[in-house]
């Protein structure tokens, strides 16, 4: 073949390259996580968004048409709904990434948070099943998961949480309680799941390495969003010898080049100037910063996100580019 001809070809192919695109369908489109994933996708020049029109919201068959169209689908919708909307899937080149918590330790799934672990990318990319993380799974997960990988901290130590979130987490009903004002008890800080059974304690437990659930109490805040969640640790029930600079250490180690997973300084000057914490400083970012605080013999670990970015769409859409091989940040 000529050289001009190649050269022409090789232009075509690459151009054919760019102009790519990938369908994707949002079940469950409404709602605060489907909705804030459309708003990432907007902009995206190689996305083609599938949707569905309002009348057919219901209709299986309109869905099921457009859950086997799509490159990738997400479910964002409640555990009940998403089960059904997987078993409308018979497309084998459609992946399904899932919001609910219904298929986050389920067995052929894969979890979608690309830090985890070595190999988790890989993972990702292959699946066709992806379970997207909780918000304060998220914060927990890579707070403690680098940790036990590192041997410093055992999976038979009974650990404990607390969460501060704002009030979008609770979805639309909680949206329009706290945006409708006058309503006294909303604003104060509100502990919640005293039953001690939160939703997300499977995946917290089964992607660290725990045998026992964290005591966990989460706090809904009056802020739109915003999270942070404290792990409180004594350095002697940790791994003889063990100090605040090794927890620092191994988690720096960890995500290390990580676009998304900051490990701030050790007792992080910055955010100790005034002695508060900014639960909100990650907000509208795809981020998440780790901080090591510690006095003599006790440390304060805590993961800081936006819970409907990293917590919950920005990451759904992290893992799709991650699937789909292109620019892991492209659009977040």
């Amino acid at each position: 073949m000529p050289r001009a001809e190649l050269c022409s070809e090789v232009r075509q192919f690459c151009l054919g390259l760019r102009e790519m695109t990938f369908k994707v369908f949002v079940d469950g489109q409404e709602g605060t996580t489907g909705l804030r994933i459309h708003e990432y996708l907007a902009a995206r020049a190689d996305i083609e968004v599938l949707r569905i029109d309002a009348d057919k919201r219901k209709d299986a068959a309109e869905r099921a048409r457009l859950l086997n169209t799509a490159d990738v689908a997400f479910l964002c919708l409640p555990d009940a709904a998403a089960r059904e909307a997987v078993a409308l899937v018979t497309n084998p080149n459609t992946c399904v990434i899932d919001a609910s918590t219904a298929h986050r330790i389920e067995p052929g799934w894969v979890f979608g948070l690309p830090e985890l672990a070595a190999g988790q990318r890989e993972a990702i990319r292959t699946a066709k099943r992806i379970a997207n993380p909780g918000c304060h799974a998220s914060a927990f997960i890579l707070l403690v998961r680098p940790l036990v990988d590192a041997g410093l901290l055992g999976p038979e130590l009974p650990l404990t949480a607390t969460s501060l979130t704002g009030y979008s987490g609770g979805g639309k009903k909680m949206i329009e309680q706290y945006q409708a004002g006058g309503d006294a008890k909303l604003e104060s800080p509100r502990p919640y799941a005293l039953s001690l059974l939160h939703k997300h304690l499977p995946e917290m437990m089964v992607q660290t390495g725990q045998r026992f659930a964290p005591v966990f109490m989460p706090v809904v805040g009056n802020f739109y969003k915003g999270l942070a969640v404290t792990v409180p640790l004594h350095l002697s029930q940790l791994k003889a010898g063990t100090k605040s600079e090794d927890l620092h250490a191994a988690l720096t180690k960890h995500y290390a080049g990580e676009q998304y997973v900051k490990v701030m300084p050790l007792r992080d000057a910055a955010t100790l100037a005034d002695g508060f914490l900014d639960v909100q400083a990650c907000n509208g970012t795809n981020k998440v910063e780790l901080f090591v605080f510690s006095g003599e013999d006790r440390v304060l670990l805590i993961a800081r996100l936006d819970n409907l970015g990293k917590g919950a769409s920005g990451a759904a859409v992290q893992c799709m580019n991650v699937h789909l091989g292109v620019d892991e940040g492209l659009g977040l």
